[in-house]
């Protein structure tokens, strides 16, 4: 199939492995193109029945409860992201020399050829919120744009709908880049890189190079956290187009070709005349919604990506004024006896959980789920001095007690085996009766919420309504 755009699809035999929010679309958007489509998918429940009678009524084959084997015939896979790279069916495409590609591949193939342009957005944390940001501050400079990709919003739907865009602000999983050789964005960013998804990828290193796909071939900027080394280490091993700038951005004063902070100001040294003398105020720490460091640091990074596009200062400030944090992203709930109660149930990894407790001096931690094979001594270690208490809950709880008993054995913990409805209630309860007057009780768990939620919003929801309960 080459890298180019593919144009004749007629006739062309493409498997899509997996239903779901990406595999659907995908295969309505080839059918429609003329394309023979087979779905093949790993589960058989109700859902992906229901999804398997809408496409076969268009004419779509679809096998359930096979997702191993490759169907005769087929001269493209085009997978889901979740699907890991060590599935047989892959196996046997390489043999058969088959390329794979995943939704984000299929939605930059079948761009036209006066497409917007796309400014990418990966990292371990904050992709959402940057992304976002970034959407918000475009829009501020009058350009159409949407916040699309790993965010909910179809990428495929973005570059086949009607909407006509200036500029696409994409979020980027790590799944969706390993699934993507052929993106080349016009700027893009790594946030931060920790440990995740290791399970999925098998190894630091390649979690790490597949978080490093974002860079290639961009053309005017690869944006890097200074704080992060590992960021700068990727885009100086990126293949990007002539004349592109690798672009920092710091909490600390910013050096020539860098964003930064200095005195409460957000910065430019990187899309200014003369940087070595000049600096270009953005905005006010103040303006980011919730100034947290981590937060900021997410700012920093959307705003060197709208400057990377040209976006004048006034844009960026009233970008970042006009932005709301999603739900569940140290949202305050409420104070309750002089202690406030922040929910970042959305911190499912120790890497987000050490930005959430940074941003506090004194806390009741609660904390704990399904860890991913996640390892909690740093984060502990790190974080100790913060602590007046834990209280724990959730599946792999035992993994963060026993790195509190190692870094942190003054600090007291309550340990809720428990794993019913009411345990986040009692989880409240518990940290209302550690804490005093000035502490936040923050719910950053550091883990996955699956085994006692359906997901992260549920899980916080349950505890904004333990906190109104206390309130009551």
């Amino acid at each position: 199939m080459g890298s180019g755009q593919v144009t004749d699809w007629q006739g062309k035999h493409v498997t899509v492995a997996g239903l779901g929010v990406s595999g659907v679309p995908a295969a309505k958007v080839l059918h429609a193109r003329g394309a023979v489509v087979t779905v093949v998918n790993d589960g058989d429940d109700a859902r992906a029945r229901e999804q398997a009678a809408e496409l076969e009524a268009l004419g779509v084959t679809v096998r359930l409860g096979d997702g191993a084997t490759l169907p005769e015939g087929t001269e493209l896979i085009v997978t889901a992201p979740g699907w890991k790279p060590d599935k047989p069916l892959f196996a046997a495409a390489r043999a058969a020399g088959i390329e794979i590609w995943g939704d984000v591949e299929l939605a930059w193939r079948l761009r036209g050829p006066d497409a917007a342009p796309w400014l990418a957005v990966t990292g371990t944390n904050g992709k959402t919120t940057t992304v976002q940001m970034l959407a918000s501050i475009l829009k501020a400079a009058g350009l159409r744009t949407a916040a699309v990709g790993n965010i909910g919003v179809s990428l495929l739907d973005a570059v086949l709908g009607d909407e006509e865009y200036d500029v696409l602000a994409v979020e980027l999983s790590s799944y969706q880049l390993h699934w993507a050789p052929s993106l080349r964005a016009h700027s893009a960013a790594v946030l931060n890189l920790a440990p995740d998804h290791l399970d999925w990828h098998g190894s630091m290193e390649a979690y790490a190079k597949d978080k490093g796909r974002i860079y290639e071939g961009n053309r005017v900027a690869c944006v890097f956290n200074v704080a992060d080394k590992l960021t700068e280490d990727l885009v100086r091993e990126a293949d990007v187009e002539e004349g592109c700038r690798a672009i920092g951005f710091t909490l600390g004063t910013p050096g020539p070709s860098q964003l930064g902070v200095v005195d409460g100001i957000l910065v430019d040294r990187a899309f200014v005349e003369n940087r070595h003398k000049n600096a270009q105020e953005l905005a006010e720490v103040s303006d980011v919604n919730p100034p947290a460091p981590h937060n900021i640091a997410n700012a920093l990074a959307a705003a060197a990506l709208a400057r990377a596009f040209g976006v004048p200062p006034t844009a960026v400030r009233d970008g970042l004024r006009n932005f709301r944090p999603d739900a569940h992203r140290i949202a305050h709930v409420a104070d309750v006896d002089g202690v406030a109660y922040v929910d970042d149930s959305k911190a499912t990894n120790t890497h987000a959980a050490e930005a959430s407790l940074a941003s506090y001096e004194s806390i009741v931690w609660i904390a704990g789920g399904l860890a991913k094979g996640a390892t909690f001594d740093e984060l502990v270690a790190r974080s100790a001095r913060r602590l007046r208490g834990v209280v724990l809950i959730g599946a792999d709880r035992a993994l963060i007690r026993d790195a509190l008993a190692r870094h942190a054995p003054e600090v007291p913990v309550v340990d809720l085996d428990r794993t019913d409805t009411g345990a986040m209630l009692a989880a409240v309860q518990e940290a209302r009766r550690l804490a005093v007057a000035g502490d936040t009780v923050l719910l950053a768990p550091a883990c996955a919420s699956m085994d006692m939620f359906a997901n992260y919003n549920k899980r916080g929801d349950a505890f904004a309504q333990a906190v109104r309960e206390l309130g009551a």
